[in-house]
């Protein structure tokens, strides 16, 4: 029986992407070696924070839960031809709502996670509809807007957190949500909980839905060749709008999941990075709501493994900082090479 050898294209992307991830290791062990400590004690110590047991399992696994989430996010932009800068701004919006829910309503316990987790989406939408009508509308830049507004994000929440919402105390952290709004957990020895569930099921149900419907195809063909899914009868501002609500919607999702399941509350910094780390995974993955998964996961073993490293080893856990920011240098990189190399001049962004 034969098999269907993968597109060219599709190749040269995925070896492309493969460099950029060896160039970045491959670089971060040099700065390890430059600190006096051997890379390959750091990664095999970073191995054993993130895997070692059932319990580090877990914890690796809690951390890859909003990365995850927002990666789907910063998927379906991509997919679209936007480019949503702003997942981790409308995390933190998305986180704050689904607090407010929590601590101000009594509900029903399945009921208050859902009306929770509603608004927590709404929130994202909510945030990201003011750049995405400026870029349909007026062409701006959504990388610049959604950028902008991350700060913006995350002052008026600190705003809300300390001067509206604050709970008795020296911490500046709303008052904690009641349990019944509380996400379930999957162990008792640890806070993961059904998040990591709804994320996996959020990505499988994202390329489903970019593989056999027919609006996905309409998106594709939007990121992919806006000129000819124009020329054939789509509304490409209609479609390019859309996406990046249902792409801020998933960013607010990923805050409420961190809120109602992790935290119990919202707080000052409640999830620093994972927005961008998101956007990282995504892009690493060239755009694949599965194969995010699976770049999701290692960044949350990154962080995880992390913990370890300034117990067994000298080096600092912001090594894993420097390792990741060589990440997103090499796949930007990579990035702006095959964009030049389009010739079509066709594709917005090349996913």
């Amino acid at each position: 029986m034969k098999t269907l050898p993968l597109p060219s294209g599709l190749l040269r992307t995925l070896a492309g992407q493969a460099l950029a991830f060896v160039i970045a290791l491959a670089l971060g062990a040099v700065i390890i070696l430059m600190i006096d400590e051997s890379p390959v004690a750091v990664f095999m110590t970073l191995m054993r924070g993130a895997f070692g047991d059932a319990e580090k399992i877990a914890g690796t696994l809690l951390q890859t839960t909003p990365i995850l989430i927002c990666g789907i996010a910063a998927c379906i932009g991509l997919r679209g031809g936007m480019f949503n800068v702003g997942i981790e701004g409308q995390l933190f919006l998305g986180g704050f709502a689904a607090a407010w829910v929590g601590f101000a309503f009594s509900l029903p316990p399945v009921l208050h996670v859902l009306v929770a987790m509603l608004l927590a989406v709404v929130a994202g939408a909510a945030w990201v509809a003011i750049p995405a009508f400026f870029r349909v509308r007026f062409g701006t830049n959504e990388v610049v807007s959604t950028i902008l507004a991350n700060y913006i994000a995350t002052l008026l929440t600190s705003y809300f957190t300390i001067f509206l919402f604050k709970r008795p105390g020296g911490w500046s952290e709303t008052p904690p949500i009641l349990e019944s709004a509380y996400l379930p957990e999957l162990f008792s020895f640890s806070r993961l909980n059904i998040g990591l569930l709804i994320g996996i099921a959020l990505a499988i149900a994202t390329a489903l839905f970019f593989r056999w419907t027919a609006k996905g195809y309409a998106v594709t063909m939007v990121g992919s060749a806006p000129k000819f899914a124009e020329y054939g009868g789509i509304n490409v501002r209609k479609v390019g709008f859309g996406v990046l609500l249902v792409s801020g919607a998933v960013g607010g999702l990923a805050g409420g999941v961190e809120t109602l399941g992790v935290h119990h509350r919202f707080m000052e910094g409640f999830a620093p990075g994972f927005g961008f780390d998101g956007v990282i995974a995504a892009l690493l993955a060239n755009g694949s709501p599965i194969g995010t998964i699976f770049t999701a996961l290692f960044f949350g073993a990154l962080r995880a493994g992390s913990l370890l490293l300034e117990v067994d080893t000298t080096a600092s856990r912001e090594i894993i900082t420097v390792i990741q920011a060589l990440i997103i240098l090499a796949v930007s990189a990579d990035l702006l090479m095959r964009r030049r190399g389009d010739r079509t001049g066709e594709r917005r962004w090349k996913f």
